[in-house]
This record gives structure tokens, sequence and C-alpha cells, in this order.
């Protein structure tokens, strides 16, 4: 035999030992690839989850105790029981509905009217467990349900909350109570479907890497219109590109036109413009606003849905837009007026929370410093000189500072997104999948989007808000009489009071 004959003899017979030995070796990377298991999917983090429970719970802390006490300090000492007890049955009720329907109305497909509304089909929380997931904003990356039905719930609690401001002192607790049923079902759930329902990262990102492995005419138009029908699969409001990062469309504007209407409709306070309807306490409105702003924190930094840079960004954000803006509306009225006043800080930093609460994930600290001072200066005029001008009862300025403020927030969202003004920029999840890119900007763009968002929130709530208080006025009627608001609410309505001296 030739030794070249004998040498591959020879390292045949190895291999085919190490074969015998690992008979693995023997598959070709197309059968290894074949045979591979599909990719595991992703897994909540339990930073993130710890993160969201604690946002759940600091939402939940604006809205009992932290509304309930700014509002009630505000009244006179004869409404501040009824106050608080219609900020606390709001929460409670809305709690419920939110878990009977309203998480999938507001957050899942729709069908045919899926750019407005969602449908029944997790009415009930069906079909969730404590495996459930949801995405973030982030591919990959997910939160277990349960804690985004959480979170979510406490925006839906908080917002109608907001509206009894504008009417406190005169309305009725059972007018309140079906009014309030009938908002939160036809008002807030579709706005929060417009805005805030989208199919997810993940599903975009995996239409795009679909269409960018394509090959062919054929598997490139089936896998366009996959990822057209992923595009579409979200909000009105989002598929226009509006950006509302924490509820200034969904949240403020939406409750302070909806109040702004109640007032007009209900009329004014027996005395208002004569007698002095003095603030009760002060001192329970400081301690409610401080309760707000730690709160505003799990408003804003949880709606990153993540603990990451970006939910600092937003943390960081509600802390320099609201004392931007608590300044310029304390030294505002301190050139006008003569003196500061407490009321006017804690009120301009109720400004300042509505106005960053869209742009908080979105804007840089500079640029939120500047939309803090706006909103300060801005929000004191609206509600001093321009109320006083046009001579509406909004009683606690739930118009002149969320309404306004929110509008004052959604616009600027529009232009301190801007990279060059210190903004993050718009993500992009289509042009590199699977990473989180910025896409492209214009400025004017952006702004017309916002103003859409805010023209929409403007007419579906105010004109939807003005329908329903006429539909209870008709049924059971609005407004308490003139003798029970003489004696106060707290015994007309709940046979108790707020102190026993």
């Amino acid at each position: 035999m030739k030794p070249r004959h004998a040498l591959m003899l020879g390292l045949g017979g190895a291999a085919l030992a190490l074969l015998l030995v690992e008979p693995s070796l023997a598959q070709t990377p197309t059968m290894e690839a074949a045979s591979a298991p599909p990719p595991a999917a992703p897994l909540p983090n339990k930073g993130d989850t710890a993160w969201m429970l604690i946002s759940s719970a600091l939402v939940l802390m604006m809205c009992v105790p932290g509304l309930a006490l700014f509002y009630g300090g505000l009244v006179r000492t004869k409404n501040m029981l009824s106050v608080l007890t219609q900020v606390f049955a709001i929460v409670s009720i809305v709690g419920l509905l939110w878990v009977f329907y309203g998480y999938s109305l507001a957050f899942t497909n729709g069908g045919g009217l899926n750019d407005f509304i969602g449908g029944f089909s997790k009415a009930f929380l069906r079909g969730v467990d404590p495996n459930s997931t949801v995405g973030t904003f982030s591919n990959g990356v997910v939160i277990p349900e349960y804690v985004y039905i959480c979170f979510q719930m406490t925006f839906a609690m908080i917002t109608p909350a907001l509206i009894v401001g504008a009417f406190a002192e005169r309305m009725k607790f059972s007018a309140l109570v079906v009014f309030m049923i009938l908002w939160v079902t036809i008002i807030y759930f579709p706005m929060a479907h417009m805005v805030w329902y989208w199919a997810g990262p993940d599903a975009l990102g995996n239409a795009a890497k679909a269409l960018a492995a394509a090959t062919d005419d054929a598997s490139k138009a089936t896998a366009q219109a996959a990822l057209d029908a992923v595009n579409k699969d979200a909000g009105f409001l989002f598929q226009k590109g509006a950006l509302d990062f924490a509820g200034g469309t969904v949240v403020h504007i939406n409750a302070g036109i909806a109040g702004f209407v109640g007032c007009l409709l209900l009329g004014k306070r027996i005395g208002y413009g004569r007698d002095l309807l003095a603030p009760h306490s002060l001192t329970m409105t400081m301690i409610g606003a401080s309760l707000l702003w730690v709160g505003w924190f799990g408003f804003n930094a949880g709606s990153n849905l993540e603990a990451n840079g970006t939910a600092a960004l937003a943390m960081l954000n509600t802390f320099v837009a609201t004392c931007g803006a608590a300044v310029a509306w304390l030294f505002a009225e301190w050139a006008l007026k003569g003196k500061p006043s407490l009321l006017g800080m804690v009120s301009g930093a109720i400004a300042g929370l509505v106005a960053v609460t869209p742009a908080s994930g979105f804007a840089g600290p500079m640029g939120s410093i500047v939309l803090g001072l706006v909103a300060g200066v801005v929000c004191f005029v609206m509600c001093s000189t321009v109320k006083n001008a046009l001579g509406y009862d909004d009683s606690l300025d739930v118009f002149g500072v969320h309404c306004v403020g929110g509008i004052l927030g959604a616009l600027a969202t529009g232009i301190l997104v801007d990279p060059s003004l210190g903004g993050v920029g718009i993500p992009d999840y289509t042009s590199k999948p699977g990473e989180l890119a910025v896409g492209a900007y214009s400025m004017m763009g952006q702004v017309i989007t916002q103003a859409e968002a805010v023209g929409l929130t403007l007419l579906w709530s105010g004109i939807g808000s003005a329908i329903l208080y006429k539909l209870v006025d008709l049924t059971i009627g609005l407004r308490v009489t003139q003798e029970e608001e003489r004696e106060g609410l707290d015994i007309a309505d709940h046979g108790e009071r707020a102190y026993n001296y």
C-alpha cells in the first residue's frame, strides 16, 4: 500500500471512530439549524416589575390621599368631607369598571373600530394570568400583564377624580356617580385607546425583520402587508404619531375640558363674586400637593414601563419642571399682587407637573425647566386674569391648570423632543429591527400632529361630556337645592361632618 493511501485510510478510520463516540458531529449546519428549538419568549425582569409595582402604588397615592386632600383643603369647611367622599368613591368605582371591561376597551384590538376603541376579548380579565406579559418600549423586554393592568388602572382612577374640582360644592352625589360611570366608559377608555394602544415594539420589529429577509417580489409583498397591518394595529392618534408620554391628552386635557363644561352647565356657586369663598385649610392643600408631587414620579417615570435611563430622565424632568413652575407662579403673583402666597406656589407646582407630563420622557432637563417656567406664568394668568374677566366659576381651577397646562405641555412636547434641544428624538422600531433607533423628525410636522391630538381631545371630551351632563340632568338632576348648598354637602349628601368641634 502506498504511504498516501495508508495515511488517508488512517485519517478515515480516526474520523469514523470520532463519529461513533460523538454522533452529533455528523450533523450538517442545515440540520443543526432545523433541529434548534425556537427562541424562548422574553421573561420579565424583576427590577422592572418591582419598579412598576411601586409606580402603581405611587399613582394611587396621588388619588387618595393626595388629590383628595389637595381639593378638600381648597373648599369651605362645610364641603370638605363631600370632596373626600367624591374622590374616594370615584377611585373605587373606576377600579371595578377597569377590571370588568375598561382594560379590555382601552388595550385590546377593537376590530373594525380599532382606531377608536378596543374590544371585549379581555373583559373581566379573561385569559390573563400570572404568566401573561405585555411589551414595554424596548424590543424583547416585557412586564407581567397584571402589573400593567394595575398601573393603567390608577390612571383611569385619577382622571375622572380631577374633574370634581371644577364644580365642587354644588353637584349632587348621585348625579356625580352616574356621570362618572358614563364618562370613563364613553370618554376615557376610548381616549386611552386612541393615544396609547399599539401592537408593541416586538411586533413591529419582527414584521420589519421579515420584510428585510424577503428575497422575491411575492414574499416582499406579503411581508410589507404584514408590516402595514402591525402599524395599523394601534389607536387613531398613535398611528398619526402623536406623542404623549404620561397623559397630557388622555388625563389632563381630557379631564380639564370636561370639568370646564361641567362648571358652565351647573352654573356658579351661590355667592360667587360676592361672598368670601376662601379655602378652609391651606395646610391640607399643601400636604395634598406634596403627596401629588411625590406620587407624580410614579405617574411620569413609571410610564416608561422599565427601570432604565429614560425612567430616570422622566423623573429628573418631573423634579425640575415642577420647581420652575412653582417659582414662576410665586414671582409672577408677587410682582402683580404684592405678596407671594403658599396657594400660588403649590398651584404653580401642579401646573408644572401637568405641563411636563406629556413631555417627561421626551424632553431634556433644560427644556423641561423652560416648560415649567412658562407653565407657571401662563396658568397663573389663566386662573386669575382670564378667569375673572370671563366670570366662570371653575371652583378649584381644573380648567386653568389641567386643561391649559396640558395643552401647553402637549404642544411643547413636539418642540422639546428635538435632539438639538436636548430631547431624545422619536423612536423608530422598523429601520433597525431589534434596536431602539431614532427616526426622522420635523419640528413643524410634529407640532401640527400634537395640535391635532389636542384638538381631538377637546372635541371628544368637551362635546361628549356636555351630552352626558345633559343626560344626567334630564334624568336625576345635576345640582343640589339652594338650601342644601347653603347647608353644605357634608350634611346634605352624606349626613356627617369633616370636623366635629
